[in-house]
Protein backbone atom coordinates (compact mmCIF):
# COMPACT_ATOMS: atom_id res chain seq x y z
CA UNK A 1 0.00 0.00 0.00
CA UNK A 2 1.51 3.41 -0.96
CA UNK A 3 0.96 6.95 0.07
CA UNK A 4 -1.48 9.26 -2.25
CA UNK A 5 -0.21 11.45 -4.71
CA UNK A 6 -2.45 14.23 -4.55
CA UNK A 7 -0.40 17.96 -4.12
CA UNK A 8 0.42 20.26 -6.92
CA UNK A 9 2.58 22.72 -6.72
CA UNK A 10 0.33 25.80 -5.31
CA UNK A 11 -0.17 22.80 -2.26
CA UNK A 12 3.38 22.04 -1.46
CA UNK A 13 4.24 25.81 -1.93
CA UNK A 14 1.59 26.77 1.08
CA UNK A 15 2.88 24.00 3.10
CA UNK A 16 6.46 25.43 2.70
CA UNK A 17 5.30 28.87 3.94
CA UNK A 18 2.92 27.38 6.51
CA UNK A 19 5.59 25.51 8.42
CA UNK A 20 8.15 28.03 7.99
CA UNK A 21 5.81 31.42 9.22
CA UNK A 22 4.67 30.20 12.33
CA UNK A 23 5.93 29.87 16.22
CA UNK A 24 9.42 31.71 15.58
CA UNK A 25 8.10 34.92 14.19
CA UNK A 26 5.16 35.51 16.60
CA UNK A 27 7.10 34.44 19.90
CA UNK A 28 10.91 34.59 19.40
CA UNK A 29 11.16 37.46 17.78
CA UNK A 30 10.84 39.58 20.70
CA UNK A 31 13.66 37.48 22.07
CA UNK A 32 16.03 38.32 19.37
CA UNK A 33 15.36 41.77 19.44
CA UNK A 34 16.67 41.89 23.14
CA UNK A 35 20.04 40.41 21.33
CA UNK A 36 20.39 42.17 17.77
CA UNK A 37 18.27 44.97 18.62
CA UNK A 38 17.53 47.47 15.66
CA UNK A 39 19.95 44.81 13.42
CA UNK A 40 17.46 42.00 14.58
CA UNK A 41 16.54 41.91 10.66
CA UNK A 42 20.47 40.91 9.70
CA UNK A 43 19.85 37.75 11.85
CA UNK A 44 17.02 36.71 9.92
CA UNK A 45 18.81 37.73 6.52
CA UNK A 46 21.78 35.39 8.00
CA UNK A 47 19.42 32.56 8.74
CA UNK A 48 17.77 33.42 5.36
CA UNK A 49 21.12 32.81 3.74
CA UNK A 50 22.17 29.66 5.63
CA UNK A 51 18.32 28.29 4.37
CA UNK A 52 18.93 28.98 0.99
CA UNK A 53 22.59 27.30 0.60
CA UNK A 54 20.90 24.05 2.28
CA UNK A 55 17.78 24.69 0.12
CA UNK A 56 19.84 24.63 -2.84
CA UNK A 57 20.94 21.18 -1.63
CA UNK A 58 17.73 19.71 -0.93
CA UNK A 59 16.12 20.64 -3.84
CA UNK A 60 18.84 18.67 -6.22
CA UNK A 61 18.28 16.04 -3.83
CA UNK A 62 14.66 15.45 -3.50
CA UNK A 63 14.70 15.54 -7.70
CA UNK A 64 17.36 12.95 -7.56
CA UNK A 65 15.28 10.91 -4.65
CA UNK A 66 11.83 11.74 -4.09
CA UNK A 67 11.19 9.63 -1.04
CA UNK A 68 10.09 10.23 2.81
CA UNK A 69 12.62 10.37 4.77
CA UNK A 70 14.48 12.69 2.99
CA UNK A 71 17.59 12.89 5.23
CA UNK A 72 17.65 9.45 6.17
CA UNK A 73 17.48 8.39 2.05
CA UNK A 74 20.04 11.46 1.11
CA UNK A 75 23.12 10.41 3.34
CA UNK A 76 22.15 6.46 2.65
CA UNK A 77 22.20 7.09 -1.25
CA UNK A 78 25.84 9.04 -0.59
CA UNK A 79 27.51 7.34 1.47
CA UNK A 80 25.63 3.74 1.87
CA UNK A 81 25.67 3.66 5.49
CA UNK A 82 22.95 2.66 7.18
CA UNK A 83 24.02 3.34 10.19
CA UNK A 84 24.84 7.13 9.40
CA UNK A 85 21.39 7.60 7.66
CA UNK A 86 19.44 6.20 10.94
CA UNK A 87 21.84 8.41 13.10
CA UNK A 88 21.09 11.96 11.28
CA UNK A 89 17.50 10.58 10.94
CA UNK A 90 17.22 9.71 14.45
CA UNK A 91 17.85 13.50 15.51
CA UNK A 92 15.63 14.90 13.18
CA UNK A 93 13.09 12.91 14.23
CA UNK A 94 13.75 14.39 17.76
CA UNK A 95 14.49 17.86 15.97
CA UNK A 96 11.03 17.84 14.64
CA UNK A 97 9.17 16.39 17.76
CA UNK A 98 10.93 19.66 19.95
CA UNK A 99 9.82 22.02 16.79
CA UNK A 100 6.34 20.40 17.59
CA UNK A 101 6.19 21.09 21.13
CA UNK A 102 7.97 24.35 20.93
CA UNK A 103 5.30 25.54 17.93
CA UNK A 104 2.30 24.22 20.46
CA UNK A 105 3.40 25.87 23.82
CA UNK A 106 3.72 29.44 21.63
CA UNK A 107 0.24 28.99 20.67
CA UNK A 108 -0.57 28.52 24.33
CA UNK A 109 0.93 31.75 25.22
CA UNK A 110 -1.06 33.39 22.49
CA UNK A 111 -4.35 31.76 23.12
CA UNK A 112 -4.42 32.42 26.80
CA UNK A 113 -3.48 35.79 25.93
CA UNK A 114 -6.51 36.13 23.64
CA UNK A 115 -8.97 34.30 26.48
CA UNK A 116 -7.60 35.45 29.74
CA UNK A 117 -10.41 33.26 31.43
CA UNK A 118 -8.53 30.10 30.66
CA UNK A 119 -5.65 31.12 33.07
CA UNK A 120 -5.86 28.85 35.29
CA UNK A 121 -5.08 26.04 32.49
CA UNK A 122 -1.34 25.46 32.82
CA UNK A 123 0.57 26.17 28.80
CA UNK A 124 1.60 22.77 28.71
CA UNK A 125 -2.13 21.55 28.69
CA UNK A 126 -3.10 23.49 26.17
CA UNK A 127 -0.02 22.64 24.17
CA UNK A 128 -0.88 18.96 24.18
CA UNK A 129 -4.84 19.38 23.65
CA UNK A 130 -3.50 21.34 20.33
CA UNK A 131 -0.96 18.33 19.49
CA UNK A 132 -4.02 15.28 19.99
CA UNK A 133 -6.37 17.59 17.75
CA UNK A 134 -3.99 18.10 15.19
CA UNK A 135 -2.48 15.07 14.84
CA UNK A 136 -6.22 13.14 14.28
CA UNK A 137 -6.18 15.84 11.36
CA UNK A 138 -2.85 14.75 9.93
CA UNK A 139 -4.78 10.96 10.48
CA UNK A 140 -7.91 11.78 8.36
CA UNK A 141 -5.70 12.43 5.20
CA UNK A 142 -3.01 14.84 3.32
CA UNK A 143 -5.80 16.44 1.29
CA UNK A 144 -7.56 17.48 4.37
CA UNK A 145 -4.64 18.72 6.26
CA UNK A 146 -3.47 20.74 3.04
CA UNK A 147 -6.95 22.89 3.24
CA UNK A 148 -6.65 23.70 6.44
CA UNK A 149 -3.02 24.82 6.17
CA UNK A 150 -4.00 26.94 3.16
CA UNK A 151 -6.75 28.67 5.12
CA UNK A 152 -4.32 29.15 8.08
CA UNK A 153 -1.42 30.71 5.58
CA UNK A 154 -3.42 32.65 3.78
CA UNK A 155 -4.59 34.97 7.20
CA UNK A 156 -0.97 34.50 8.83
CA UNK A 157 0.63 35.81 5.81
CA UNK A 158 -2.40 39.19 5.76
CA UNK A 159 -1.45 40.20 9.51
CA UNK A 160 2.20 39.64 8.55
CA UNK A 161 1.64 42.41 5.90
CA UNK A 162 -0.39 44.52 8.01
CA UNK A 163 2.10 44.91 10.80
CA UNK A 164 4.62 45.66 7.71
CA UNK A 165 2.33 48.69 6.94
CA UNK A 166 1.49 49.74 10.31
CA UNK A 167 5.42 50.28 10.50
CA UNK A 168 6.51 51.49 6.92
CA UNK A 169 6.47 54.94 7.36
CA UNK A 170 8.50 55.19 10.47
CA UNK A 171 10.78 52.51 8.98
CA UNK A 172 12.06 55.04 6.63
CA UNK A 173 12.53 57.80 9.14
CA UNK A 174 16.04 56.80 10.19
CA UNK A 175 17.41 54.44 8.79
CA UNK A 176 21.12 54.53 10.08
CA UNK A 177 19.72 53.12 13.65
CA UNK A 178 18.82 49.57 11.87
CA UNK A 179 22.62 48.73 11.69
CA UNK A 180 22.36 49.55 16.03
CA UNK A 181 23.64 46.21 17.82
CA UNK A 182 23.89 46.88 21.75
CA UNK A 183 25.64 43.37 22.13
CA UNK A 184 28.06 44.20 18.91
CA UNK A 185 28.14 41.11 16.45
CA UNK A 186 28.22 38.35 19.08
CA UNK A 187 24.67 39.58 19.76
CA UNK A 188 23.34 39.51 16.55
CA UNK A 189 25.09 36.09 15.48
CA UNK A 190 23.27 35.07 19.11
CA UNK A 191 19.95 36.46 17.46
CA UNK A 192 20.94 34.53 14.53
CA UNK A 193 20.61 30.90 16.70
CA UNK A 194 17.01 31.77 17.69
CA UNK A 195 15.82 32.98 14.86
CA UNK A 196 16.97 30.39 12.44
CA UNK A 197 14.34 28.13 14.01
CA UNK A 198 11.65 30.35 12.23
CA UNK A 199 13.33 29.04 8.87
CA UNK A 200 12.72 25.89 9.90
CA UNK A 201 10.28 23.36 7.81
CA UNK A 202 11.20 24.08 4.39
CA UNK A 203 13.34 21.03 4.55
CA UNK A 204 10.46 19.36 5.40
CA UNK A 205 8.94 19.92 2.17
CA UNK A 206 10.93 16.83 0.54
CA UNK A 207 9.11 14.97 2.65
CA UNK A 208 6.00 15.35 1.17
CA UNK A 209 7.33 14.01 -2.01
CA UNK A 210 5.96 10.48 -2.08
CA UNK A 211 2.25 12.34 -1.67
CA UNK A 212 2.97 15.16 -4.89
CA UNK A 213 2.01 14.76 -8.30
CA UNK A 214 5.62 15.36 -9.88
CA UNK A 215 7.57 15.57 -7.11
CA UNK A 216 11.38 15.71 -9.19
CA UNK A 217 9.60 19.34 -10.78
CA UNK A 218 7.19 20.51 -8.48
CA UNK A 219 9.57 19.71 -4.66
CA UNK A 220 12.74 21.82 -5.50
CA UNK A 221 10.65 24.76 -6.65
CA UNK A 222 8.11 24.71 -4.12
CA UNK A 223 11.64 24.82 -1.47
CA UNK A 224 13.19 27.93 -3.13
CA UNK A 225 10.18 29.88 -3.23
CA UNK A 226 8.87 28.85 0.28
CA UNK A 227 12.41 30.49 1.40
CA UNK A 228 12.01 33.76 -0.74
CA UNK A 229 8.35 34.10 0.26
CA UNK A 230 9.38 33.98 4.04
CA UNK A 231 12.55 35.30 3.78
CA UNK A 232 10.99 38.97 2.68
CA UNK A 233 8.18 38.88 5.09
CA UNK A 234 10.36 38.08 7.83
CA UNK A 235 13.06 41.30 6.96
CA UNK A 236 10.30 43.46 6.76
CA UNK A 237 8.07 42.42 9.61
CA UNK A 238 11.89 42.89 12.53
CA UNK A 239 12.07 46.14 10.69
CA UNK A 240 8.33 46.80 11.30
CA UNK A 241 8.56 45.77 14.91
CA UNK A 242 11.61 47.66 16.15
CA UNK A 243 9.83 51.03 14.33
CA UNK A 244 6.87 50.38 16.59
CA UNK A 245 7.57 49.95 19.72
CA UNK A 246 11.67 49.43 20.38
CA UNK A 247 13.75 46.80 20.49
CA UNK A 248 13.70 47.40 24.24
CA UNK A 249 10.65 47.05 25.19
CA UNK A 250 9.81 44.29 22.36
CA UNK A 251 12.44 41.82 24.08
CA UNK A 252 10.28 42.28 26.96
CA UNK A 253 6.77 40.95 25.58
CA UNK A 254 5.18 37.73 25.75
CA UNK A 255 2.96 38.84 22.24
CA UNK A 256 5.95 41.11 20.67
CA UNK A 257 3.93 41.90 17.32
CA UNK A 258 0.39 41.99 18.78
CA UNK A 259 2.51 44.14 21.14
CA UNK A 260 3.70 46.53 17.87
CA UNK A 261 0.49 46.65 16.49
CA UNK A 262 -1.23 47.53 19.21
CA UNK A 263 0.90 51.03 19.06
CA UNK A 264 -1.02 52.15 16.20
CA UNK A 265 -4.32 50.53 16.64
CA UNK A 266 -4.61 49.84 20.13
CA UNK A 267 -6.30 46.78 21.67
CA UNK A 268 -8.06 45.77 18.66
CA UNK A 269 -5.13 45.33 17.03
CA UNK A 270 -3.69 43.10 19.56
CA UNK A 271 -6.89 40.88 19.17
CA UNK A 272 -6.49 40.63 15.93
CA UNK A 273 -2.54 39.81 15.68
CA UNK A 274 -2.69 37.61 18.64
CA UNK A 275 -5.45 35.34 16.47
CA UNK A 276 -3.23 35.61 13.73
CA UNK A 277 -0.33 34.14 15.42
CA UNK A 278 -2.75 31.46 16.63
CA UNK A 279 -3.82 30.44 13.28
CA UNK A 280 -0.56 30.61 12.08
CA UNK A 281 1.21 28.32 15.39
CA UNK A 282 -1.32 25.75 14.24
CA UNK A 283 -0.83 25.82 10.39
CA UNK A 284 3.03 25.26 11.60
CA UNK A 285 2.30 22.44 14.32
CA UNK A 286 0.42 20.68 11.83
CA UNK A 287 3.16 20.87 9.11
CA UNK A 288 5.67 19.72 11.33
CA UNK A 289 3.17 16.77 12.76
CA UNK A 290 2.99 15.99 8.76
CA UNK A 291 6.58 15.80 8.50
CA UNK A 292 7.65 13.88 11.67
CA UNK A 293 5.49 11.27 10.90
CA UNK A 294 6.36 10.66 7.43
CA UNK A 295 9.91 11.02 8.43
CA UNK A 296 9.31 7.98 11.05
CA UNK A 297 7.34 6.36 8.59
CA UNK A 298 10.43 6.60 6.07
CA UNK A 299 13.05 5.50 7.99
CA UNK A 300 10.80 2.18 9.02
CA UNK A 301 9.95 1.55 4.89
CA UNK A 302 14.03 1.28 5.05
CA UNK A 303 13.84 -1.44 7.65
CA UNK A 304 15.83 0.80 10.15
CA UNK A 305 12.75 0.71 12.61
CA UNK A 306 10.12 -1.01 13.73
CA UNK A 307 8.46 -2.41 10.88
CA UNK A 308 4.72 -1.32 12.07
CA UNK A 309 5.41 2.08 12.15
CA UNK A 310 5.37 1.49 7.91
CA UNK A 311 2.30 0.78 7.99
CA UNK A 312 -0.32 2.58 6.30
CA UNK A 313 -4.23 2.95 7.42
CA UNK A 314 -6.21 0.89 4.87
CA UNK A 315 -8.83 3.85 4.13
CA UNK A 316 -7.14 7.20 4.77
CA UNK A 317 -4.00 6.09 3.42
CA UNK A 318 -1.88 7.78 6.30
CA UNK A 319 0.90 6.30 8.63
CA UNK A 320 -0.97 5.70 11.75
CA UNK A 321 1.24 4.36 13.91
CA UNK A 322 3.85 6.96 12.77
CA UNK A 323 1.26 9.82 13.20
CA UNK A 324 0.69 8.49 16.72
CA UNK A 325 3.95 7.90 17.45
CA UNK A 326 4.98 11.56 16.63
CA UNK A 327 2.11 12.60 18.73
CA UNK A 328 3.20 10.59 22.15
CA UNK A 329 7.07 11.89 21.69
CA UNK A 330 6.19 15.64 21.17
CA UNK A 331 3.92 15.85 23.91
CA UNK A 332 6.43 14.47 26.25
CA UNK A 333 8.69 17.77 24.74
CA UNK A 334 5.86 19.84 25.37
CA UNK A 335 5.49 19.04 28.97
CA UNK A 336 9.12 20.48 29.31
CA UNK A 337 7.22 23.80 29.30
CA UNK A 338 10.50 26.20 27.95
CA UNK A 339 9.66 27.48 24.71
CA UNK A 340 13.17 29.43 23.81
CA UNK A 341 15.61 26.03 25.03
CA UNK A 342 13.74 23.42 22.70
CA UNK A 343 13.36 25.90 20.01
CA UNK A 344 17.18 25.88 20.26
CA UNK A 345 17.31 22.19 20.34
CA UNK A 346 15.77 21.85 17.34
CA UNK A 347 17.62 23.97 15.39
CA UNK A 348 21.16 22.82 16.95
CA UNK A 349 20.19 19.44 15.45
CA UNK A 350 18.34 20.56 12.31
CA UNK A 351 21.93 22.04 11.73
CA UNK A 352 23.86 18.77 11.99
CA UNK A 353 21.88 17.68 9.81
CA UNK A 354 21.78 20.82 7.29
CA UNK A 355 25.35 19.58 7.20
CA UNK A 356 24.81 15.93 6.56
CA UNK A 357 22.01 17.03 3.64
CA UNK A 358 25.21 19.70 2.34
CA UNK A 359 27.86 17.01 2.03
CA UNK A 360 25.90 13.70 1.00
CA UNK A 361 25.04 16.29 -1.96
CA UNK A 362 29.06 17.29 -2.76
CA UNK A 363 30.22 13.51 -2.20
CA UNK A 364 27.49 12.37 -4.80
CA UNK A 365 28.72 15.22 -7.35
CA UNK A 366 32.13 13.68 -7.23
CA UNK A 367 31.37 10.13 -6.70
CA UNK A 368 28.62 9.54 -8.95
CA UNK A 369 29.03 12.40 -11.78
CA UNK A 370 26.63 9.99 -13.89
CA UNK A 371 23.54 10.23 -12.21
CA UNK A 372 20.26 11.96 -13.53
CA UNK A 373 19.73 15.28 -11.83
CA UNK A 374 16.26 17.11 -12.60
CA UNK A 375 17.17 19.93 -10.73
CA UNK A 376 21.02 21.16 -10.15
CA UNK A 377 22.09 23.87 -7.94
CA UNK A 378 23.55 26.85 -9.30
CA UNK A 379 26.98 28.48 -8.55
CA UNK A 380 29.11 25.38 -9.34
CA UNK A 381 32.76 25.25 -10.24
CA UNK A 382 33.14 22.61 -12.58
CA UNK A 383 31.39 19.85 -10.44
CA UNK A 384 31.76 21.37 -7.31
CA UNK A 385 28.27 22.94 -5.77
CA UNK A 386 29.47 26.03 -3.94
CA UNK A 387 26.45 26.26 -2.30
CA UNK A 388 26.58 23.46 -0.69
CA UNK A 389 30.05 24.30 0.85
CA UNK A 390 28.89 27.59 1.66
CA UNK A 391 26.00 26.01 3.48
CA UNK A 392 28.23 23.28 5.62
CA UNK A 393 30.55 25.79 6.45
CA UNK A 394 27.87 28.29 7.57
CA UNK A 395 25.86 25.74 9.57
CA UNK A 396 28.97 24.68 11.44
CA UNK A 397 29.59 28.65 12.73
CA UNK A 398 26.80 28.91 13.83
CA UNK A 399 26.45 25.57 15.82
CA UNK A 400 29.21 27.13 17.55
CA UNK A 401 26.83 29.94 19.12
CA UNK A 402 24.56 27.35 20.97
CA UNK A 403 24.62 27.05 24.75
CA UNK A 404 26.64 24.03 26.11
CA UNK A 405 23.20 22.76 27.74
CA UNK A 406 22.45 22.49 24.03
CA UNK A 407 25.03 20.53 22.91
CA UNK A 408 25.30 18.34 26.31
CA UNK A 409 21.42 17.09 25.17
CA UNK A 410 21.86 16.65 21.33
CA UNK A 411 24.80 14.47 22.76
CA UNK A 412 23.05 12.10 24.86
CA UNK A 413 20.19 11.79 22.43
CA UNK A 414 22.82 10.89 19.45
CA UNK A 415 24.00 7.84 22.00
CA UNK A 416 20.49 6.99 22.84
CA UNK A 417 20.20 6.46 19.10
CA UNK A 418 23.34 4.80 18.84
CA UNK A 419 22.17 1.85 21.62
CA UNK A 420 18.98 1.75 20.08
CA UNK A 421 20.17 1.00 16.96
CA UNK A 422 22.73 -1.55 17.74
CA UNK A 423 20.02 -3.57 19.53
CA UNK A 424 17.40 -3.23 17.12
CA UNK A 425 19.66 -4.13 14.49
CA UNK A 426 21.14 -7.23 16.10
CA UNK A 427 17.67 -8.48 17.18
CA UNK A 428 16.92 -8.29 13.58
CA UNK A 429 19.67 -10.09 12.67
CA UNK A 430 18.34 -12.98 15.24
CA UNK A 431 15.43 -13.33 13.58
CA UNK A 432 17.31 -13.75 10.14
CA UNK A 433 19.43 -16.30 11.33
CA UNK A 434 17.04 -19.56 10.67
CA UNK A 435 16.68 -18.39 7.10
CA UNK A 436 19.85 -17.54 6.32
Amino acid sequence: MKLKKELSLLEVTFYGVGVIVGAGIFSLIGKAAGLAGNSLWISFLISALISIFTGFSYAELAAMYPKSGAEFVYVKKAYGSEFWAFLIGWLLIFALTAGIATVALAFSGYFLEVFSFFNFLPNSFIAVLLIVALSFLNFQGIKESSKFNILFVVLVIASLLFIIILGLPKIFSSVSRYFEAPKGIEGVLSATTLVFFAYLGFEDIANLAEETKNPKKIIPLALILSILITTLIYSLVSLSAVSLVGWEELSKSQAPLALAASKILGEKAFLFVSFSAIFATIGTCLGLLIANSRMIYGIAKENCLPKFLAKIHYKNKTPHFAILTTMILSIIFALSGSITRIAQITSFYSLIAFCAVNLSLIYLRFMKPELKRPFLAPLNVKNFPLTAFFGTISCMALMGFFSLEVVIFCFFISICGIIFFYFFKREKLKKLKPFL
